[in-house]
C-alpha cells in the first residue's frame, strides 16, 4: 500500500476513533524505545534535567516603535521544550522569535508551554494553558507544534496520535491562532539505533508524519516536514547536530530546525519578503492532500498548506520547496538566531 493511502487510512481512523498499530509496528516500537533507552544509559545524560526557561520578549529594540507585540506559542514535547542546551537563547522558541522579531521588525512575546516527555495527548493540556489559564496573554498570534517522537517510541497508535494532535490544532485555530506543525522527526537518524530498527524507525516516523499533515492541513494549519529536511544533516554531522545523549539535537541542530520552520512561521503571519513568497511560489505543487503528505516526508524542506479556490477550500494542499542553504556548522554556535536566513 502506497504511503499516501497508509496515511489517508489513518488520518481517517483519527477522525471516526478507530485504527491502530499494526503487529509489526507495536513490536519494533517496543524494539527501538528499549535501544534508545540502553543507548542513553550508556552514554549518560549529559546535562540539568530541565531544559531552560525561553519565555519573555524579544526584539524588544523595537517594541517602542511598532505596538503590541507578535505572541508567539511553542507546545509539544522535549524538542519544542530545547531538552539539552543549556542557555535559553539556543532553544528552538527563542531562535524563531528572535527570528521573526529580526524579519518583522516588530518584538515577538514568546510563551512555551511544551513538556519534555510529552506525547501527543498532552497537548489538550498545554493548549488549555494557553487558552483558558487566568492571568495569560491574549490568544497567540501563531502557534507552532513540534510532537511525534515520544508516541513512536510510546506505542501510541498513529490514528490516536494524530486524533489527539487534531483536536489540539481545532482548537486553536477555532481561537483564532495560525497553526504551524514540525511533523515527526525521522528517529531513523538517531545514531544510536542499529539497522534493521533504524529502517523500521524511520518508516514508521514518515507514516505518522504524513498522517499528522493530512489532519492539519484540512483543518486550515501549515506543517514543515522535519524528518526529511532534518534527518540526512543529522545523520552526516552526528556530533555536531546531536547532544550527548545522541537522540536530542544539540544546540546547532536546534538552530537547523528554528531555519526550517522560521519562513513558515513568518509567511503564515504576513511578514515574509515579497521576493522570498515569489521564489517559493516559482517551487509550488498543487497536490491532492494525501499525496503532498506523502511527497513532504521525503522531500528537504517541504512546506504543506491547504489550497484555496475562489476564496474556499478545495481538497487539494499547496507543497513548498523552499530553496535552502547548507548548514555551515561554525556558524550555529552563538545564542542568537542563525546568522543567515534560508530562502
Amino acid at each position: 500500500m502506497s504511503r499516501a493511502r497508509v496515511a489517508r487510512r489513518i488520518a481517517t481512523a483519527a477522525a471516526y476513533g478507530g485504527g491502530g498499530l499494526s503487529v509489526l509496528g507495536g513490536a519494533a516500537a517496543g524494539l527501538l524505545l528499549t535501544e534508545v533507552r540502553y543507548a542513553r544509559s550508556r552514554l549518560g545524560a549529559g546535562w540539568d534535567d530541565e531544559p531552560p526557561v525561553s519565555d519573555g520578549l524579544y526584539g524588544d529594540a523595537f517594541a517602542p516603535t511598532t505596538g503590541v507585540p507578535w505572541r508567539l506559542a511553542i507546545l509539544g514535547d522535549s524538542t519544542a521544550a530545547g531538552y539539552g542546551v543549556h542557555r535559553a537563547g539556543q532553544t528552538p522558541g527563542a531562535l524563531l522569535a528572535s527570528g521573526l522579531a529580526a524579519v518583522s521588525e516588530r518584538a515577538v512575546e514568546l510563551h512555551n508551554v511544551a513538556l519534555t516527555g510529552a506525547r501527543s495527548s498532552d497537548l489538550e493540556r498545554q493548549v488549555s494553558l494557553l487558552l483558558t489559564e487566568p492571568g495569560r496573554a491574549p490568544v497567540p498570534d501563531v502557534c507552532v507544534i513540534m510532537i511525534g517522537a515520544n508516541d513512536i517510541t510510546g506505542r501510541v497508535t498513529p490514528a490516536r496520535s494524530v486524533k489527539y494532535l487534531s483536536e489540539a490544532v481545532a482548537r486553536l485555530r477555532t481561537a483564532g491562532s495560525q497553526v504551524i506543525v514540525g511533523t515527526c522527526p525521522d528517529l531513523g537518524s538517531v545514531e544510536p539505533v542499529a539497522q534493521p530498527l533504524r529502517w523500521i524507525a524511520r518508516r514508521l516516523c514518515h507514516q505518522l508524519a504524513a498522517a499528522q499533515t493530512i489532519a492539519v492541513v484540512e483543518l486550515g494549519g501549515r506543517t514543515v516536514s522535519l524528518g526529511a529536511l532534518l534527518g540526512p544533516e543529522f545523520a552526516a554531522h552526528p556530533r555536531e547536530l546531536f547532544g550527548p545523549d545522541r537522540y536530542h539535537p544539540s544546540a546547532e541542530g536546534y538552530a537547523a530546525a528554528a531555519m526550517a520552520i522560521l519562513p513558515t512561521l513568518c509567511d503564515a503571519v504576513g511578514v515574509w519578503p515579497a521576493e522570498e513568497r515569489a521564489e517559493a511560489a516559482r517551487r509550488e505543487r498543487l497536490l491532492p492532500v494525501a499525496d503532498a503528505a506523502a511527497s513532504a516526508v521525503t522531500e528537504e524542506g517541504t512546506e504543506v498548506s491547504a489550497a484555496e479556490s475562489g476564496g474556499r477550500r478545495i481538497p487539494w494542499a499547496l507543497v513548498k520547496r523552499r530553496r535552502r542553504r547548507q548548514i555551515g556548522l561554525p556558524a550555529y554556535r552563538s545564542e542568537g538566531p542563525p546568522s543567515e536566513l534560508p530562502a
